[in-house]
């Protein structure tokens, strides 16, 4: 495999060819093993939220916020499903993990996972491209290498979803064993699914039927119980892009505008200095030729 050919191809928008992603999943799967389920990263460093398979919006993103290497990236999951791209979309990310693997972090989502995709668009996109189900099991596969969660310089806890009842500290989650199916429920699954909630102090049924949501009282015990500032997810659509829950102490970015070509809502991501001051940048929809203009409207419930 030619990586920086690949690269390209990815934003031409155009998917590699078959011998290349599996070439590039077993690299990405040894990249991956090499880091822990809480992965270690330095600032600065830019945080970025769900992207599902809307690959122009990436790239306009990318252009926004500095391509690696210059830009240190942190993905916090659901590359994949719903939009048309999720094969240019979860290639280009693992490409970049790949040749830059100390200044791009990936981290799962609840959409990195056999059950959903074959549900939420990509394994029919995958079929569509590629004429079998190979590459989706090889993507699928390395699913189940990619860590959890993040610490950003001891302070900021990256995950896509949220908290868990079952882990109140970061070695907890350390100990978990990742590399399977994301189940349907448990701690490992309550990181990909909760939710945080104004209106809840401690924990209550989660709407999705999966995972849990959780009040004020959870963030600030969780983050006063293992030393930290603020908890950074993903993993709800946010009409401003951004937004802050918990005393500003939980932050939801969400990376994909025009979610679903359709919400009309902006996406954002949040840059972290390397004196760990925050900056939310907020960015509108890739102008797409050929595609009808952006109309906002009221957001359907979404996973």
């Amino acid at each position: 495999m030619d990586i920086d050919a690949a690269i390209q191809s990815c934003l031409d928008t155009k998917h590699i060819s078959e011998a290349w992603v599996l070439e590039l999943c077993a690299k990405a799967r040894e990249v991956f093993d090499d880091e822990m389920n809480v992965h270690v990263v330095p600032a600065p460093v830019t945080v970025v939220g769900d992207i599902h398979g809307q690959v122009h919006d990436l790239l306009e993103m990318l252009k926004i916020g500095g391509y690696p290497p210059d830009t240190n990236y942190l993905f916090l999951g659901d590359f994949v499903d719903r939009g048309y791209y999720s094969v240019e979309t979860i290639t280009l990310l693992l490409l970049y993990k790949v040749k830059y693997p100390n200044r791009v972090t990936l981290l799962r989502g609840n959409h990195e996972s056999r059950q959903i995709t074959q549900v939420y668009g990509f394994y029919d996109e995958c079929m569509r491209k590629y004429g079998s189900s190979v590459v989706w099991t090889e993507f699928t596969d390395t699913f189940d290498h990619i860590p959890l969660t993040a610490v950003i310089e001891k302070s900021f806890f990256c995950t896509h979803g949220g908290l868990s009842p079952s882990l109140e500290t970061i070695d907890h989650i350390r100990q978990l064993d990742r590399h399977k199916e994301v189940p349907h429920d448990g701690p490992m699954c309550d990181l990909m699914w909760s939710d945080p909630d104004d209106e809840t102090q401690e924990w209550g049924v989660s709407p999705r039927g999966a995972g849990y949501i959780f009040g004020a009282e959870v963030s600030e015990k969780f983050l006063q119980t293992n030393g930290l500032k603020l908890i950074a997810r993903a993993h709800q659509l946010v009409q401003e892009g951004y937004k802050w829950s918990h005393d500003q102490r939980v932050i939801t970015v969400w990376g994909a505008p025009n979610y679903c070509y359709r919400c009309g809502n902006q996406a954002a991501f949040m840059e972290i200095s390397e004196h760990l001051e925050s900056t939310l940048v907020q960015y509108e929809p890739a102008p797409r030729r050929g595609e009808a203009q952006l109309v906002r409207a009221s957001p359907e419930y979404f996973l």
